[in-house]
């Protein structure tokens, strides 16, 4: 460690401000999203919402930005991260703020919607409409951030990198719940959308000044050539950008590597976890512990601290196996089997529930902690096993994956919420979703190490 700090106090630090602008937009990008989980049980009963409509509104959002990022990361293979991150932003700004007129623009869309046979309130209709485009700009965000990484950093500060950004998506969810009830209170919930969603168009100055690939800033002076080196000290696979010309990866070839399939798996079975947690603790809480939405931002809070640590130990976790000697690899899948087990105390979350609010939500903070952690460990697989120029594109993939994979989850919950909740025992339906939290990431980790047993970095692309 001693020797790791002498090198590092020779060289300068641009990469840790690129890093800064990865977490700020990753931020943005959660303060976004989760406004509408926040109010979502104030909207159900103003505009009489069924479990089934809230689940549909989700599941338009999860599948436009599964589908969004399988385009997203390819376009922004080929545009670069600087443009691709900027147009991303600002469309998912825009969507965020829109959903302060979902009403109005529900009752433009109803009259089409009634002519094909689809009696949906209009509610529900303009607040799906939001999710989609706000699903489009969102989708962006992963695959830009993690081939900012993979440009700016050496795998073995990869990891740690991205569960620095990724903690983002903890801050944005603990600011969310404390801010937008006070926003409603004094404005109305139509400014929780304006205000939050607003704020985010600031990020954009500050990331066209600040941002470019690491030769373009040290050409500039912004970084020295020690830095430079340093970044570049493990790529034995390539080093895209000191290429004169970049090829272009065939999209149906990356689908014939198991590596592709490995991280694609993972991002299915455990994104869901996320989103589950993200959309429907606090209609969990109103509907087990009667807490309103005052009371709600406090449990909410706790949860999400927790999570900005798992996310910032996950990634910094498999440098304790790097020292050890093994490679960078090895060493995350070691971390990722010790973070894989973390989720199964979920699954007292529900018999120990009757000692109060409290213990579900530290048991489920310790889950969602170890998803974080587990989330910044699976994204770095892909820098680790393809070159840059495909990386965005393999995350695109993966999240595409990971979002069909939360439609899932997240539908799967709305119907069994109904259907218990009209038996008199929603309790059961949060029990069962409860063992499939706790269990998805050992499953995930067995099929991730049979498809890749060892390192195996992509050579022929």
């Amino acid at each position: 460690m001693k020797k790791f700090f002498e090198i590092n106090e020779k060289i300068s630090r641009y990469r840790w401000v690129i890093c800064g602008l990865l977490f700020a937009a990753t931020t943005f990008n959660y303060l976004d999203r989760a406004v509408l989980s926040i109010l979502m049980p104030r909207l159900r009963e103003m505009f009489e919402w069924t479990n089934t409509d809230y689940a549909n509104i989700i599941m338009v959002f999860q599948l436009t930005y599964g589908v969004g990022m399988l385009f997203a990361g390819r376009f922004i293979d080929w545009i670069g991260a600087k443009w691709g991150y900027t147009i991303a932003l600002t469309l998912w700004t825009v969507a965020s703020t829109a959903h302060a007129w979902a009403e109005p623009m529900g009752e433009f869309f109803l009259p089409a919607f009634q002519l094909v046979g689809l009696a949906l309130p209009a509610s529900v209709l303009g607040f799906m409409f939001a999710r989609f485009m706000l699903g489009i700009g969102e989708a962006g965000n992963f695959p830009a951030a993690i081939k900012v990484t993979a440009e700016w950093f050496p795998r073995k500060e990869r990891s740690f990198a991205t569960g620095i950004f990724n903690s983002g998506a903890n801050i944005g969810a603990i600011v969310t719940p404390l801010v937008t009830p006070w926003i409603v209170v004094n404005w109305g919930w139509q400014w929780a959308f304006y205000l939050i969603g607003g704020i985010s168009i600031i990020w954009v100055p500050f990331w066209l000044w600040l941002y470019a690939k690491p030769k373009q800033m040290l050409e500039k002076g912004k970084m020295n050539q020690a830095e430079f080196d340093y970044i570049h000290s493990d790529n034995d696979v390539e080093t895209s950008e000191l290429s004169v010309k970049e090829e272009k990866v065939s999209w149906l070839k990356l689908f014939t590597y198991k590596q592709t399939w490995s991280f694609t798996f993972g991002k299915f079975m455990t994104d869901g976890v996320w989103w589950f947690f993200l959309f429907w603790l606090p209609a969990y809480l109103k509907d087990q512990y009667q807490m309103m939405d005052q009371q709600i931002m406090i449990p909410l809070g706790i949860l999400y601290t927790m999570t900005m640590f798992g996310s910032i130990g996950g990634g910094w976790f498999p440098a304790y196996f790097i020292k050890k000697g093994m490679e960078p690899y090895k060493g995350r899948m070691m971390a990722m089997l010790s973070i894989a087990v973390l989720p199964l105390v979920v699954l007292a979350a529900q018999p120990l529930g009757h000692f109060g609010w409290w213990v579900p939500v530290v048991l489920i903070g310790i889950g969602a902690s170890a998803h974080q952690a587990w989330s910044a460990n699976l994204f770095t697989t892909v820098s680790d096993m393809f070159p840059k120029k495909a990386v965005a594109s393999v995350v695109g993939i993966g999240g595409m994956a990971g979002a069909f994979g939360g439609i899932l989850v997240n539908k799967v919950a709305g119907w069994l919420f109904d259907y218990y909740d009209a038996l008199g025992h929603i309790t059961t339906g949060y029990t069962i979703m409860f063992i499939f939290c706790a269990v998805a990431y050992v499953v995930s980790w067995g099929v991730m190490k049979l498809l890749v047993p060892k390192f195996n970095p992509i050579k022929d692309l």
